[in-house]
């Protein structure tokens, strides 16, 4: 995408006070008739993809008529779940036979991080609208590679970060971007609650219900071992992109918003690392990042955002366990994830206070409404590889302890051999591995 057009498009979708972007009818070629119930598919019914599929069964232009899962027991549960009008949905443990169901139109991937996005191109070459949850990549290379087949596909690819479908925050930042606290240079973002402590276990054989294979996909085949699996997997190179990639994207994707950067950071400082778990978690539980915009805007300000995260601790920061304080040249804007926000004008008072909580289902609402309708999501796919990117640069950038210097244009690490590697992954052979890799 050229670069006028990618600036264009991103800020017409972070003001879109409906939350959709207001891009042409013709931006998608298949559109859903108005009157016409919308057949879906769930392929990863677990946590997340349980609460969809709660979410889902009450709108009743939408119809769950596949599930699929990997893990047996999982799957049997959410079809029944997932029934409406005392019919269960077909079940599957290969989402190749859910995609080439031709009545499908659209498909919800709540699978684990290494799946989001080759399920996605695959859903996405097989004609399907895709909602995938965050991060919308395992990699930086991956979320490039879903832009490209939404729009070869010229479908809606819509990422689940439920905020930018939210009132509350909608408002927070329209009132941003009109300069309620004047020029926003800099942006604080915290990820900080209480998580378990994963242990420490060795290799052992998968349960009889899991198709290990196909759980693994094109990622590096390695033995199952218990605290790799459903809902831990997060915390492993492999399969996941920590905490950050997890719980702090919300965040991360609000601040963006906020501080109307389009394009990747320039810059990425990181230190972070175990300072509490003594256990098999691979990402850091403690971690502070700074990414660096060297011009934005009209202005060619520079720009600033500073991620801190500590998974070990509940206690808030501004009245809020995860958010963002907005830091501006009049004031001061704290959004809360999923809480509500505070506005601060000069001298520190407080002038407005709101709360609130995420709508999933307005989110799913915006997607249906652009599927019906042709046009962009209020997270669309390339909103969504900003936020999710900043989580792997972070990462990235941690892992090294060092300073790595990062060109948003060709979306590669420069001059560094440890770094740059890490903007893509290793595949195994495997009929999930995205073309392009």
């Amino acid at each position: 995408m050229q670069e006028s057009t990618r600036r264009d498009f991103m800020k017409t979708a972070g003001a879109a006070s409906v939350g959709t972007a207001a891009l042409s009818a013709t931006s998608y070629a298949a559109v859903q008739g108005a009157n016409e119930r919308i057949n879906v598919g769930i392929i990863g019914p677990g946590g997340m993809g349980s609460n969809h599929i709660r979410t889902l069964v009450t709108q009743k232009d939408v119809r769950i008529t596949h599930v699929c899962d990997v893990d047996r027991l999982r799957l049997a549960a959410a079809a029944k779940n997932a029934a409406q009008d005392g019919r269960e949905p077909a079940t599957t443990g290969d989402m190749r036979r859910l995609l080439e169901n031709k009545d499908v139109a659209a498909v919800f991937i709540a699978t684990p991080d290494h799946w989001h996005a080759p399920a996605s191109i695959l859903a996405l070459d097989a004609g399907k609208h895709v909602y995938v949850e965050k991060p919308c990549s395992h990699n930086i290379r991956e979320g490039r590679l879903m832009i490209e087949a939404a729009r070869r596909a010229r479908k809606v690819c819509q990422v689940g970060t439920q905020s930018r479908s939210t009132e509350m925050n909608m408002t927070a930042m329209r009132m941003i971007h009109e300069g309620a606290i004047g020029e926003v240079l800099s942006v604080r973002v915290w990820n900080s609650q209480l998580r378990r402590n994963i242990g420490r276990m060795k290799p052992s054989d998968p349960p009889a219900a899991l198709d290990y294979e196909n759980w693994i996909g094109p990622a590096p085949m390695i033995p199952y071992q218990a605290n790799r699996g459903h809902g831990i997997w997060r915390w492993w190179h492999h399969f996941g992109a920590g905490d950050m990639g997890n719980d702090g994207v919300h965040d991360l994707d609000v601040a963006v918003w906020g501080l109307q950067v389009d394009t990747h950071p320039s810059t990425i400082a990181a230190l972070g690392g175990k300072y509490f778990f003594d256990d098999d978690q691979e990402f850091p539980d403690t971690q502070t990042v700074i990414f660096d915009w060297p011009s934005v805007g009209k202005n060619n300000r520079k720009k600033q955002m500073i991620f801190e995260q500590r998974i070990w601790t509940p206690y808030k920061i501004g009245g809020y366990e995860n958010g963002c304080a907005f830091f501006g040249t009049n004031g001061m804007f704290i959004v809360g994830h999923s809480e509500g926000w505070r506005l601060y004008g000069p001298r520190n008072k407080e002038l407005k206070t709101v709360t609130g909580g995420a709508n999933l289902l307005a989110h799913h609402r915006n997607f249906f409404a652009c599927v019906r309708n042709g046009i962009r999501p209020a997270a669309d796919i390339e909103i969504g590889h900003l936020a999710s990117s900043l989580c792997h640069l972070g990462n990235i950038a941690t892992r090294v302890r060092r300073v790595i210097n990062f060109n948003p244009k060709t979306e590669e690490i420069l001059n560094d051999k440890d770094a740059a590697p890490m903007v893509r992954r290793t595949y195994r052979d495997h009929w999930g591995r995205p073309r392009g890799v």
